[in-house]
């Protein structure tokens, strides 16, 4: 459904020019938002898939590895269409406190990223609600570190800012002015939770497509607000209880469709079609949960060939055994990490390494004989689909 704009313009001045400032109007759409015929089909095939995707993780022996690696690559991901280059081996080396190949500012942006959205879990799992404050601790910690650490983490900007162009008078769009920043965000924050009455009228994923176009269009921050707004999905759904554990990121879906997802944001903002933004989003949910779960079913199935071979090795084979667990855990690491991951022995630790290598599971990746690396090799190239820099 075609609407007029979804708000109104109010005149600003920001580096000597007036300028038009787009101001959304509060969710939820007016007139609401038709979820019928074959948009209503979609959304009951997402939902589905993110039913799916929550028991999936109940399938793998230990659901905090897969969760430790996925929200990596998420990192990688959502950092990468903020124009980063990094790549997952980069991120894993930048943990071990390895030198990464690629500038320091871009992989230390991607770990900023891990660091609030684990953040963000945490808050929620204490039963913190999503909010303008919990919005904005995020922030603080995504922006803590690296390019952006001038630009105000934790704060809403006080300042006008535009996207795309070269200055505010030939900008692609630019958001509401600073005064207004706080109150769009505290309507945004209302519509999250059902409005002033706590009453949900639309479901929670399209809840979700609803409140990340406001927030985009709000962009109540000088820098990050692509990769929180992203964020903010996530979040709803945990909170919700669509999923119970954070496995569902759209990052990849809008990387692959980058010039489509912002035709369509501005299609909001100029006629009102939220209805082709929401059966963009739900397609992006439904193939990126589909997809999710294969990639767990390919991680199993790995898991499983793996162990067979460690099989045949007998009582003589335990600590090779619990050097791969500890492998599983960390798939780029070093004896040192390896070592204390396990409980083995340093030396016990390497032979285990050097057995792993032997076997075709491991791969050191230094050439060195001292502080040397280990690579699971398998495991990281399934991760790493789909994630390399733009």
């Amino acid at each position: 459904m075609r609407r007029e704009a979804t708000g109104h313009y109010e005149v600003t001045s920001t580096a000597g020019e007036s300028v038009q400032a787009f101001v959304p109007a509060p969710l939820p759409p007016d007139p609401p938002v038709e979820l019928a015929g074959s948009l209503q089909a979609l959304h009951e095939q997402a939902l589905l898939a993110c039913g799916r995707l929550d028991g999936v993780s109940s399938l793998l022996p230990d659901p905090d590895l897969f969760l430790y690696s996925y929200v990596r690559r998420e990192a990688l991901l959502s950092s990468q269409i903020e124009g980063t280059q990094s790549s997952l081996s980069d991120l894993l080396l930048f943990e071990l406190e390895e030198a990464p190949g690629v500038p320091f500012d871009d992989v230390v942006e991607v770990s900023s990223y891990v660091a609030g959205l684990e953040h963000g879990l945490a808050r929620l799992n204490e039963g913190f609600p999503i909010s303008s404050r919990l919005l904005r601790d995020i922030h603080g910690r995504l922006l803590a570190r690296g390019r952006g650490a001038d630009r105000l983490p934790g704060d809403f900007r006080r300042s006008q800012n535009w996207i795309g162009g070269t200055r505010p008078g030939n900008a692609q769009f630019v958001p509401p002015p600073p005064a207004l920043v706080e109150d769009c965000i505290e309507q945004l924050e209302q519509f999250i939770h059902g409005g002033h009455y706590g009453e949900h009228s639309l479901p929670v994923l399209v809840r979700a497509a609803l409140a990340h176009v406001q927030f985009e269009t709000i962009h109540p921050f000088l820098d990050g607000n692509g990769r929180l707004g992203r964020l903010l999905i996530v979040l709803m759904l945990i909170e919700a209880g669509v999923l119970q554990q954070p496995l569902l990121y759209l990052s990849l879906f809008f990387k692959q469709h980058r010039s489509h997802y912002y035709e369509l944001l501005d299609g909001v903002r100029q006629q009102g079609d939220w209805e082709a933004w929401i059966d963009f989003f739900l397609e992006g949910v439904q193939s990126t949960a589909s997809a999710a779960v294969a990639t767990a079913h390919r991680l199993l199935d790995l898991f499983r060939r793996d162990e067979a071979q460690l099989q045949d090795l007998g009582r003589s084979g335990q600590s090779v055994r619990l050097g791969y667990a500890a492998l599983r855990r960390r798939p780029l690491t070093s004896t040192k990490q390896l070592k204390e991951l396990s409980g083995l022995s340093f030396p016990t630790a390497s032979k285990a390494l050097e057995a792993l290598v032997e076997l075709g599971i491991a791969r050191e990746i230094t050439g060195g004989r001292r502080n040397r690396l280990f690579a699971y090799d398998a495991y990281l190239a399934i991760l790493s689909e789909g994630t390399e820099p733009l």
